[in-house]
C-alpha cells in the first residue's frame, strides 16, 4: 500500500481524541499500525484513552490535556507529541462543541466559544504541526471534522453551522496552499452520529433517524474509518474534498 515517498506509518495527532469521533478515529488509525497522540481538554481522559488504544492495538500512543482554544499552548503540545510517538504525518481535528442558541439571543461569548474550538483551533493546530507535516511530505494528510450542518441548514444551531461551514472553507484553502508541498487536506461531514454530543431527547433522535434513508444513526467508527482512508495513501490523489458520511440525509427529498 502506498507510494514510494510517503510515510504511511507516521504518527497522527487527534484533537478531541478521548471520546466520540476522535476516539473512534484513534482506534481506526491505530488498527492500521500508526501511532496516535490524543489531545483532549481533560488530561485524565486523554491518558486513559491513549492507554486503552495502546493496549488494544500495540502502537505507541500519547494522551495529553490540551485546551485547543489557547493557541499559545499548541506548539508545546505538538513538541511533546512528537517526542512521545515519533514523527507526525497526520492530523485529525475532531474537537468540537455544539450549541443550541438562536441568533436572536446568542451572545458574543457564546458565539466565540463555539468558533474557537470548532474552527480557529483547526487552523492553529495545523499551524503548530506544519514543520512535522512538511517533514513527512509527500504523504502527510489532514482531516477536519465538519458536519452536514456545514452544507445544509442548521436552524437551531447557527454558531455551530457557521463554524462547520468554516471548516469546509478552511479545508479548501489549506488544500490549495499546501498541495505542492505534499500535504493533503480534506474534511468529513458526519450526519447524525451516536456520540456524547448527540442530545438525549427521544423525539429529536427519532426525527434524525427518520431523516436518513438508511433509517438509523451513524456509529463513531464509521467516521473513524473514513478518516483513516483520507489519511492513507489510498487517498493519495484526494485533496480539498468534503466526504459526507450521513446515511443519505443530505440527498433525501423528504
Amino acid at each position: 500500500m502506498g507510494t514510494i515517498d510517503s510515510r504511511p506509518d507516521s504518527g497522527v495527532v487527534i484533537t478531541g481524541g478521548a471520546s466520540g469521533i476522535g476516539l473512534a478515529t484513534a482506534h481506526a488509525v491505530a488498527a492500521a499500525g500508526r501511532p496516535v497522540a490524543l489531545w483532549d481538554l481533560r488530561s485524565d481522559r486523554a491518558e486513559e484513552a491513549a492507554g486503552a488504544v495502546a493496549a488494544e492495538h500495540g502502537v505507541a500512543t500519547f494522551g495529553i490535556g490540551v485546551d485547543v482554544r489557547a493557541s499559545s499552548v499548541l506548539p508545546d503540545a505538538a513538541r511533546r507529541s512528537v517526542a512521545a510517538i515519533g514523527t507526525v504525518g497526520g492530523l485529525v481535528h475532531a474537537a468540537g462543541v455544539p450549541d443550541a442558541v438562536g441568533v436572536d439571543v446568542v451572545t458574543d461569548e457564546a458565539w466565540d466559544a463555539v468558533l474557537a474550538v470548532n474552527l480557529r483551533a483547526y487552523a492553529m493546530t495545523f499551524q503548530a504541526l506544519i514543520p512535522e507535516l512538511l517533514a513527512n511530505a509527500p504523504g502527510a494528510a489532514v482531516v477536519g471534522i465538519a458536519s452536514i450542518h456545514g452544507i445544509i441548514a442548521g436552524a437551531a444551531n447557527p454558531a455551530y453551522a457557521a463554524s462547520k461551514s468554516g471548516v469546509l472553507g478552511l479545508t479548501r484553502s489549506l488544500a490549495v496552499a499546501y498541495a505542492e508541498q505534499g500535504i493533503r487536506v480534506n474534511a468529513i461531514c458526519p450526519g447524525f452520529i451516536e456520540t456524547p454530543m448527540l442530545p438525549d431527547i427521544p423525539s429529536l433522535r427519532e426525527r434524525m433517524i427518520r431523516s436518513a434513508p438508511m433509517a438509523r444513526l451513524g456509529r463513531p467508527e464509521e467516521i473513524g474509518t473514513a478518516a483513516r482512508f483520507l489519511l492513507s495513501d489510498d487517498a493519495s490523489f484526494v485533496t480539498g474534498q468534503q466526504l459526507v458520511v450521513d446515511g443519505g440525509v443530505v440527498i433525501a427529498d423528504f
